[in-house]
């Protein structure tokens, strides 16, 4: 089968390229899956770099989410079968043309769900689905995050919205801002703007800032923590700068705030299948009745890996990027 290859750690524009693999054979507990859409997201070109918590053996295939039609299920698998369009995320090799999942890793989509919103339906959005229920935020209270015009960082906001969660959205451009702005994302903030921390407490007014979310790390950890309200949660979850985060220890000690490090693949992997289902499902209503938009960039064919992965469609993508096998 047509894959996207590599066999040492590296810079993914070099290090991967069109290969010929043996189809996979499911496990018990495994289904292969005929690949439909396959998504490319961030910690798949960490993965490829050898800068990820997870190292496969070599040589790999690369992906980690994909859209397709199950084409094989093990002995021991019960409620998926052969001829089911199903999503699955957390998994490996799927930028292939086919894939093994464990069953407990695939959901069935429904008809009325295109290709292109299913096939990067579960990673990134059930991330900030996720992420939303780490911070134990409800009804009312106020997020903030940085780097909100990523993948989970648009997701959670309209999530959140959905939720009746407000969210307070930093940016670094006027491009990002319209971005959010068309996708019907409130409260977005350019932090290019001197006085930009009071735009957010002139937003907030007398409330406070339950839970703030840090991508970047830097300076910009600090800055997060200062608006962080008395009691909030502090999220780690990504180092987009490359630099350790620095805080300041006195908002942590008098705002009494508690910091966590959210690894969504990890949490995704051990939740249980019933909880991760009524994610899913709510996941699935969201993006039906348009409350959840998942933009794409661009569709590339798998023999085009090279050109799907280079670094200057990446970081100017405003959707996301898909490969068809």
């Amino acid at each position: 089968m047509r894959s996207a290859t590599y066999d040492h750690f590296g810079k993914p524009t070099e290090v991967l390229s069109l290969g010929d693999r043996p189809i996979p054979e499911p496990k018990a507990n495994e289904v292969r899956v005929k690949t439909i859409l396959a998504s490319i997201h961030n910690h798949d070109l960490l993965t490829i770099r050898g800068q990820y918590g997870f190292k496969p053996d070599m040589p790999a295939i690369g992906g980690s989410e994909a859209l397709g039609i199950i084409d094989a299920v093990g002995s021991e698998v019960k409620d998926l079968k052969v001829g089911q369009r199903v999503a699955a995320a957390s998994v490996q090799a799927t930028w292939a043309e086919y894939f093994v999942a464990s069953a407990d890793m695939v959901f069935p989509i429904p008809d009325s769900l295109e290709d292109e919103m299913a096939a990067q339906l579960i990673a990134m959005p059930l991330s900030a689905l996720m992420l939303l229920e780490f911070l134990e935020v409800e009804s009312g209270q106020w997020v903030i995050h940085n780097a909100a015009n990523g993948a989970v960082g648009k997701s959670l906001a309209m999530l959140a919205a959905a939720r009746g969660v407000k969210t307070i959205n930093l940016l670094r451009s006027d491009d990002a801002i319209k971005e959010l702005d068309t996708l019907g994302i409130k409260n977005n903030i350019n932090t290019s703007d001197d006085d930009w921390k009071e735009q957010v407490k002139a937003i907030v007014g007398n409330d406070k800032i339950s839970a703030a979310v840090d991508s970047v790390g830097g300076e910009n950890s600090g800055d997060l923590l200062s608006l962080l309200g008395h009691g909030g949660t502090f999220a780690a979850f990504g180092a987009m700068s490359g630099k350790p985060m620095v805080i300041n220890p006195t908002h942590m000690i008098f705002k009494q705030a508690v910091m966590k490090g959210f690894w969504g693949s990890k949490l995704s992997q051990e939740m249980s299948v019933q909880n991760k289902q009524r994610l899913v499902n709510e996941l699935i209503d969201r993006a039906i009745d348009g409350q959840l938009k998942l933009p794409v960039e661009a569709v590339f064919d798998l023999a085009d890996i090279v050109k799907a992965v280079d670094g200057k469609l990446q970081s100017g993508k405003k959707g996301k990027v898909l490969l068809k096998p």
